[in-house]
């Protein structure tokens, strides 16, 4: 058995077992891939991957098992590398996140700009995707760190921290109605089309839970995962936006008026995470404590040992997070 057949199956099964497909991104060739899967299988005794004719159909119970520990070894693989790296270059290495347009348009740019001036050696890659693909993806170890409001906590293998609070503003046209009320009420936002977050984007469940918390339906008629997108339809006439208030920008939205929404919704907390086992390099720290200062080295080290989440409230609970 090779580490490199446990990095073909792994490919293979996350390129959705398209071995033509799997050989690019690799820079090998097909024909050597699929020879070296069937060397690993004659050796183990078992089928990966079920096939007909050529071509892989699904992956095989056996196939499932094999694969999450290969998945394992391959993270084990990888630690050792980023553990050589740490001695022999610091100041040199790659790292990888995973997260939200708001995340990225709006919080994360004084953090990347710092962190790319003090650390030029350090290839920095951003992937973005819905909260649940973002934590699938580190997860599974396809990136280092991901950076959401929603469905993180579905990961249990996966060390999540707070980095700070933010909440919503209402966001209209100068001249609407909405904004010459002296006191913006839930009733009142509720008598009116929404445009705001797809699901399980950017806190959007404390926006729904809030309307039927006082009985009331709010009228969502067009959802996107970007607030850009978002304040374009609201531009449009479609209806009010809904969106967080760090994304709405004083200078390029300035024929929009923010509403402060945050007395009619409970604060949403966005927080990063990352997958247990993970070797955190030098740079990895500080690019967390640059995102929150408050997470130091010593309290994400802290957080590394925990293993529930009533131990990790418990860490944070007499820490202020931030308001963006």
């Amino acid at each position: 058995m090779k580490l490199q057949q446990l990095r073909y199956i792994w490919e293979v099964a996350h390129h959705d077992l398209n071995v033509s497909a799997t050989a690019q991104s690799l820079y090998t060739s097909q024909p050597g891939i699929s020879k070296q899967i069937r060397l690993l299988e004659d050796e183990l005794g078992v089928e990966v991957f079920a096939r007909s004719g050529k071509h892989l159909t699904r992956v095989t119970p056996a196939g499932e098992a094999i694969l999450k520990t290969a998945g394992e070894i391959l993270r084990k693989a990888e630690s050792i590398k980023q553990l050589a790296q740490e001695f022999s270059n610091e100041q040199k290495g790659s790292l990888s996140l995973a997260t939200t347009h708001t995340q990225a348009r709006y919080a994360l740019p004084p953090t990347i700009q710092t962190f790319i001036q003090r650390y030029p050696e350090v290839s920095l890659h951003m992937h973005q995707g819905t909260p649940m693909q973002i934590s699938e993806m580190a997860a599974d170890g396809t990136v280092d760190f991901a950076i959401a409001t929603e469905a993180l906590e579905l990961f249990s293998d996966l060390v999540m921290m707070p980095c700070y609070r933010w909440n919503r503003c209402i966001v209209v046209p100068r001249d609407h109605p909405l904004a010459q009320l002296p006191e913006l009420t839930l009733e009142a936002v509720a008598e009116y089309p929404i445009v705001t977050y797809v699901f399980g984007f950017t806190g959007r469940s404390r926006l729904d839970e809030a309307f039927m918390k006082h009985g009331l339906a709010a009228k969502v008629v067009f959802t996107a995962a970007d607030a850009d997108v978002i304040k374009t339809y609201v531009r449009l006439g479609l209806g009010i936006g809904i969106v967080a208030r760090l994304a709405f920008d004083e200078v390029n939205d300035k024929d929009l008026v923010a509403l402060d929404a945050s007395h009619l919704f409970v604060p949403s907390v966005t927080k990063i995470g990352f997958r247990r086992g993970t070797f955190l390099r030098g740079f990895m720290f500080d690019f967390i404590e640059l995102f929150a200062p408050h997470l130091t080295r010593e309290l994400v080290e802290e957080a590394y040992q925990l293993h529930t989440r009533q131990e990790m409230d418990e860490l944070f609970k007499d820490i202020e997070l931030p308001l963006l």
